[in-house]
């Protein structure tokens, strides 16, 4: 079977064409200034509805699949990755299995036309990658929750229109830290925090566009029906869509690389030196080729992890396999894409470092490049006893 279908191949030039034309340029602009994306920009990607690729038709969605939603993902990454990311803001930050019907229709039309997007609170100044460890309390009040604690890395917490956000209510029995723990939906303004939570944005080196934020919530309150799923089972949900967000970020990922790529070919037909474009010369040859390969590499396992997910088969390991081999392969293939570039490449003034910083967060979140080395070993080996 094919995997670029005509209708995929039709998705994968729609988002290259807007991107191009549509992203590259603003990201150009803002991405040095540490500017945000503009709202036209997500007018027009709404419009092409990207934020409800994965959400029913029912709901006003496109019901399409992951392998839709990493095409069009890695077109728009070639632009700028933070772009990429926003759309997952829309799609996926609620796994419509986790909503009730009432839920469902309420929210997730306003998603699918990017009205209401939203920021996930997970991590911890103490809790990243050990989700089990999350100290973040909430307790009962009535017909409402009271959310108190602090959460770190929450991208995208003043921009949104509401707040997953993941909280202690009851102690964990003996051996099962991970339980006890419970999904809540907060409605907010957007541009704002919501009430009983302030914060401040994290200076960071990359994945400019928007803000990271760090929270500290004070007795936030949240009425009972916001709570996502049964209470004190936050950790399954929180995992249960993992196959589908680290190929998402694989998709980054090679967008990235693809982008260091392309922008490498250009600048050496361009770039003279002795007499010749510098193409002409076996180093920047052989440098681009190997380039190229590493990215298809990481494209045809994107595929294959993509259709094991849109045909419901079980596929944990590879998608670890994917996430952890095109995140690796984005930060060599960038970071050669500057050294072609030479000293230029060394500036703002050209898209490469962009992508390489970037291409560098890849191998972080969604889990860093050793937990996923930790889950596929654990699949061929059996758990380890650290």
């Amino acid at each position: 079977m094919t995997f670029l279908t005509e209708e995929r191949r039709m998705i994968q030039e729609q988002a290259r064409e807007f991107t191009l034309n549509e992203v590259l340029p603003v990201a150009n602009k803002l991405d040095p200034e540490k500017g945000e994306i503009p709202m036209d920009l997500r007018d027009k990607m709404a419009e092409l509805g990207y934020f409800g690729i994965l959400i029913p038709e029912k709901y006003g969605g496109l019901g399409l699949g992951c392998s839709e939603y990493c095409l069009v993902t890695e077109e728009l990454s070639r632009g700028w990755m933070s772009v990429a990311s926003l759309i997952a803001r829309g799609n996926s930050l609620i796994g419509s299995h986790m909503m009730n019907e009432e839920q469902k229709s309420r929210y997730l039309t306003r998603m699918a036309r990017g009205e209401f997007l939203g920021a996930f609170s997970m991590s911890e100044p103490n809790a990243g990658s050990d989700i089990s460890n999350i100290s973040c309390r909430a307790k009962k009040d009535g017909a409402s929750w009271l959310i108190s604690g602090n959460k770190y890395w929450c991208t995208f917490a003043d921009g949104a229109d509401f707040m997953i956000i993941i909280a202690r209510t009851s102690e964990a029995p003996p051996g099962k830290r991970h339980m006890g723990l419970t999904m809540f939906f907060i409605e907010k303004k957007r541009g704002e925090l919501p009430p009983g939570c302030s914060g401040a944005p994290i200076p960071k080196i990359g994945y400019f566009g928007w803000k990271t934020f760090e929270l500290a919530f004070d007795n936030c309150r949240v009425p009972a029906e916001n709570v996502i799923g049964e209470e004190g089972h936050a950790f399954y949900y929180a995992t249960s869509g993992l196959e589908a967000a680290r190929a998402h970020t694989a998709a980054r990922a090679i967008g990235l690389a693809q982008g260091a790529l392309d922008d490498s070919i250009a600048y050496s037909n361009d770039r003279k030196q002795f007499g010749h474009s510098i193409s002409d010369f076996q180093a920047i040859r052989f440098k681009i080729a190997d380039m190229a390969t590493q990215i298809e590499a990481a494209r045809q396992l994107m595929y294959f992890v993509c259709e094991q997910i849109d045909t419901g088969q079980r596929c944990d390991k590879e998608a670890s396999m994917v996430k952890l081999f095109a995140s690796e392969m984005a930060e060599r293939v960038t970071s050669e894409g500057i050294q072609i570039h030479g000293g230029a490449g060394y500036t703002t003034l050209h898209a490469v470092e962009r992508h390489w910083r970037d291409a560098r967060l890849t191998k972080i979140f969604e889990g860093t490049s050793e937990i996923q080395k930790r889950i596929i070993s654990d699949r061929l080996l059996g758990r380890g006893r650290n």
